[in-house]
């Protein structure tokens, strides 16, 4: 594969500190490289070194001749007093970028909710982000820099940004080094993965579970101070050996290491016992939302809800921004009360909120990270075991020498992880999560993920990050055109449901002239249905989703019985292969026929 650019030997210091030591890399033809690391430890200015926007102290990077770059920092800086359009493709006339498909792809993809006209000054920040993301997208670029450019795009825009840089080059041509959190995305575009860490690149192959794999073996071989670190990247390794297929099939070496390293690995949860737990804490009764309705003036968010809460239960929540997510949420945390319909709250439940403004910090600025904790009790319950609030900080990655830091000079990440800290330590039996994953690196949201994952309590979760939405969820569920539906189908069917809503023609979001005309179709639907034929309906409809969650069960515990079984044992192996296949081919059908039976009843 041809050379597009490469660094030798860069040595850069700040004042404070030393970047990067003799590092060496190269980026070739083809290479799809994702860029992880703790944040701080220089992924963002790596990529500027290799751009050339910045010069190290030593060292040098060389570039192909002719070689073309685009770049895509965290801070959107886009011209003062430009509109959208121009931003966009500049001067060129339409006649002449309409013609392009490619940037046809883009401009759908990223911004076709975006007026063409408005000026980028008047543009929230996410909007900002994605017009920042298609100028650089539309350009016919040799090598693409991304910085964090999944930041402030939903689970279909992330969608569409994965299947964008995996279509845009031709195989073994372009090269894109991105630097992002979002597991998912990495596993899905990247063949490569650069962990940066103590002023060293340390390549990897694949994608983020490719890199766990290989990561889990070079810990289990270093030194006795990484044993933690090692082990809650095992506990990450055995949920993705565990996961869906598609995931799992993607490192395709040294998978009988693997297997050694997790053949006594717990399930990250144990779902009866949490779920027994829950009982115990909350009793019978959560929240339950009984035919409610909300309006605000004349627009119907949320229209003739029904959802009742279970003790345990772990729920993710999608729907594009507006759709109505924080409004459901506030019915359930009781900060809003219905238009109508009524909401039923157990006598015991606490409920606790990690919202995404970190409000919970506000009135502690002043205060050392010892001084907060030390007001909390002195010991709680977590994963069965007795741990002090010290250990809940090391936990959540805080070292010795941050307990003395003010929590006014903690990073973004680090007030996210106290904040979260602070709400668990509060001991709430029902916790909702907006957005938790916001300046987080992958090795922090594995450390989220592991304190979640001893909660024994309901949890709630609104995320894009959908990598977190199937690690710590059990059930999915959309919120789209007012209603709140079950998605046996997970991420994948609402990803499906939406490209259906956007080809029909309905947005999705909240009190769009498409939206109405898309809920009298759906009413239009319903009517034409007759009384008898829906009542059967509504029955197969509930046995298809029984059905299809026992058969979901069944798998899981096939792939953990593939995971743990003699891989010597072949004819074993091709009998449990064997269910699987035919299991999956089942779901499949089954989940064919919920969605047939979900348009006819209208839910």
């Amino acid at each position: 594969m041809a050379h597009l650019l490469g660094a030798e030997a860069l040595h850069l210091e700040f004042p404070t500190r030393v970047i990067f030591d003799s590092v060496t890399a190269g980026l070739n033809e083809g290479d799809r490289i994702g860029v992880v690391g703790r944040n701080g430890d220089g992924k963002s200015t790596l990529l500027n070194l290799l751009a050339g926007r910045m010069e190290p102290d030593s060292g040098r990077v060389t570039r192909r001749r002719g070689v073309t770059i685009g770049i895509l920092d965290q801070a959107d800086e886009l011209a003062s007093g430009q509109t959208v359009g121009h931003t966009i493709v500049g001067g060129i006339e339409e006649h002449v970028w309409a013609g392009d498909s490619k940037v046809r792809d883009v401009i759908g993809g990223l911004v076709r909710d975006i007026p063409w006209d408005a000026l980028v000054d008047d543009l929230s920040g996410g909007q900002r982000r994605r017009v920042a993301l298609a100028a650089v997208l539309i350009g016919d670029h040799d090598v693409i820099f991304l910085d964090e450019p999944t930041n402030h795009l939903d689970v279909e825009g992330i969608s569409w940004l994965a299947g964008h840089l995996k279509n845009r080059w031709a195989v073994n041509s372009g090269g894109l080094v991105v630097v992002t959190h979002d597991r998912w995305f990495l596993d899905e575009v990247c063949n490569q993965t650069w962990e940066v860490h103590d002023r060293i690149i340390e390549p990897f192959e694949g994608g983020y579970a490719a890199y766990i794999l290989q990561r889990v073996e070079r810990d289990r071989m270093s030194a006795a101070s990484e044993s933690k670190r090692q082990n809650l990247m095992k506990k990450e390794l055995a949920w993705l050996r565990r996961g869906a297929p598609a995931r799992t099939a993607k490192p395709k070496f040294r998978i009988d290491a693997a297997n050694v390293l997790i053949e006594n690995e717990p399930p990250p949860r144990d779902t009866v016992s949490m779920q027994s737990m829950a009982m115990q804490r909350l009793g019978k009764d959560v929240v339950d939302l009984l035919d409610v309705t909300v309006k605000f003036e004349d627009k119907t968010v949320l229209n003739d809800i029904t959802w009742r809460i279970a003790p345990g239960e772990r729920t993710g929540i999608m729907g594009v921004n507006g759709a109505g997510k924080s409004t459901l949420l506030n019915l359930v945390a009781g900060t809003l009360l219905p238009t109508s319909g009524t909401v039923k709250r157990g006598k015991t439940i606490k409920v606790a909120v990690l919202t995404q403004q970190l409000f919970e910090l506000e009135d502690i600025q002043n205060d050392r990270v010892s001084e907060v904790i030390g007001r909390q009790k002195t010991s709680y319950i977590a994963g069965g075991k007795e741990i002090t609030p010290g250990q809940m900080l090391e936990r959540m990655g805080f070292m010795s020498a941050q307990l003395t830091t003010k929590v006014k000079d903690l990073s973004g990440g680090q007030k996210r992880r106290l904040q979260l800290l602070l709400i668990v330590l509060d001991e709430p039996n029902v916790l909702i999560l907006d957005e938790p994953t916001n300046d987080l690196d992958t090795d922090m949201l594995a450390a989220m993920e592991d304190l979640l994952d001893s909660f024994p309590g309901t949890l709630l979760v609104v995320s894009h990050d959908r990598y977190l939405i199937e690690r710590v969820t059990d059930n999915q569920y959309a919120v789209t055109d007012g209603a709140f539906r079950h998605l046996p189908g997970g991420v994948d069917q609402y990803l499906q449901l939406r490209k259906k809503q956007i080809s029909g023609g309905t947005s999705g979001s909240s009190g769009s002239p498409t939206e109405a005309s898309g809920a009298a179709a759906g009413q239009k639907g319903r009517l034409a249905v007759g009384g008898a034929e829906l009542r059967n309906a509504q029955k197969e409809l509930a046995s298809t989703g029984r059905k299809v969650v026992k058969a979901q069960d069944r798998i899981t515990s096939l792939h953990e019985s593939l995971a743990a079984h003699d891989q010597a044992d072949y004819t074993g192996l091709g009998v449990l292969s064997a269910e699987l296949s035919q299991l999956e081919d089942t779901v499949v059908g089954l989940e064919t026929r919920w969605l047939e039976l979900s348009e006819l009843v209208g839910s």
